[in-house]
């Protein structure tokens, strides 16, 4: 005599459909986290970045007898801090973006004097585009660049991140 309660194992589609869904949106979860992740990855590199630019500032000002990088109102014309970028920041290594293009330093002024170059002194917006912005007698206050008195010896550095805001690092 055949048994007729036999019952066939296996999945129905509701359940195999079901678990193809719950895949799926972990998929694209990762996807949609991915490059936000990746872009913070390159931003968290860019502050490094800067903290090294300010600490080859007081190595260069501890060789130079405290004198900063050339802060004059011809600094980017005559070439200082490329020149500073090209001897203390692309040794041994190139001084490069994550991205793999070179940061370029473009001095804007001596921030105290009040030069043509500083108008909102650290406060414009800027471009990601890998530039450091360098401001003369100045330091950072959050994102913006503050005159400072007497503070010739300061320099504040500005970069625009991928992500969202500007990072600002002084040489105090």
């Amino acid at each position: 005599m055949k048994n007729s309660n036999i019952f066939k194992r296996g999945f129905t589609i509701i359940e195999v459909v079901l678990v193809l869904a719950i895949a799926g949106l972990i998929f694209l979860m990762v996807f949609i986290a991915l490059p936000t992740l990746q872009r913070n990855q390159r931003d968290t590199q860019r502050r490094s970045d800067m903290d090294r630019v300010a600490a080859q500032v007081q190595a260069y000002m501890g060789n130079n007898n405290g004198r900063v990088p050339f802060t004059g109102p011809a600094a980017n014309e005559n070439g200082a801090w490329a020149a500073f970028l090209r001897d203390y920041l692309n040794t041994p290594n190139p001084f490069l973006d994550p991205n793999g293009e070179s940061y370029t330093i473009t001095y804007k002024g001596n921030a105290a004097a009040g030069t043509a170059n500083t108008a909102g002194v650290g406060s414009e917006a800027l471009d990601f585009n890998q530039t450091i912005y360098v401001y003369g007698a100045a330091t950072c206050d959050g994102e913006s660049a503050v005159a400072v008195a007497n503070g010739t010896r300061r320099v504040a550095f500005r970069l625009k991140l991928e992500g969202a805001g500007v990072y600002c690092v002084d040489n105090a």
